[in-house]
């Protein structure tokens, strides 16, 4: 054991540590995504607080989604790019275009239903377990979800999950892949 006494429980922060390491897994696929495009069914849903001073998108959104907003990005999407601190990317929003930039540090949940795997971002001690739930349902739903809108679309995190799925199952019938930082914490 070393013998640094004086580092407090507190300094040594594994759930920051975690989350930027998660982050990267975000980071990595939109990196993926912008050089290769996707591949077979993948598609990403990503929630970010749209309230955090640094994302940068429409008033006419942000005033229509004052707290979150899900993006998804599967067959419309148009010049993603991928930065170290976070990613822009123009979507259409009812046939018009709309330009958009989103900070690692304000996405809320990822996830890639396609092969039932989310991540969640959450460092309130899991006090706010409902992400954990809508990610959940979000992935139950794509295994039972027989009816697709094949267009990118916009979701309130309010919103059923299941309106917002795809029909194609995973290949592999594996099971969900949802990491949260909760599995991390001190009970």
């Amino acid at each position: 054991m070393s013998g640094n006494n004086e580092i407090s429980e507190s300094e040594l922060r594994y759930d920051h540590m975690v989350e930027k390491a998660l982050l990267n897994v975000v980071r990595e696929s939109l990196e993926y995504a912008a050089k290769n495009g996707l591949p077979g069914d993948h598609h990403f849903y990503i929630t970010f607080n749209t309230s955090q001073e640094e994302v940068i998108i429409p008033d006419h959104l942000k005033a229509r989604y004052p707290g979150e907003m899900t993006i998804i990005l599967q067959y419309q999407f148009w010049d993603l790019e991928v930065g170290q601190d976070g990613f822009s990317v123009t979507l259409s929003f009812s046939d018009v275009p709309e330009r958009m930039s989103i900070p690692y540090a304000a996405i809320v949940a990822f996830a890639d239903p396609s092969v039932r795997f989310g991540l969640q971002f959450d460092i309130t001690n899991g006090e706010n377990s409902e992400f954990e739930d809508d990610l959940e349902d979000l992935l139950e739903d794509y295994e039972d979800d027989d009816d697709f809108d094949t267009g990118d679309e916009i979701a309130n995190s309010d919103e059923n999950p299941k309106d917002k799925t795809s029909k194609e199952k995973p290949k592999d019938g594996g099971s969900d892949n949802i990491v949260t930082l909760d599995a991390f914490r001190k009970k």
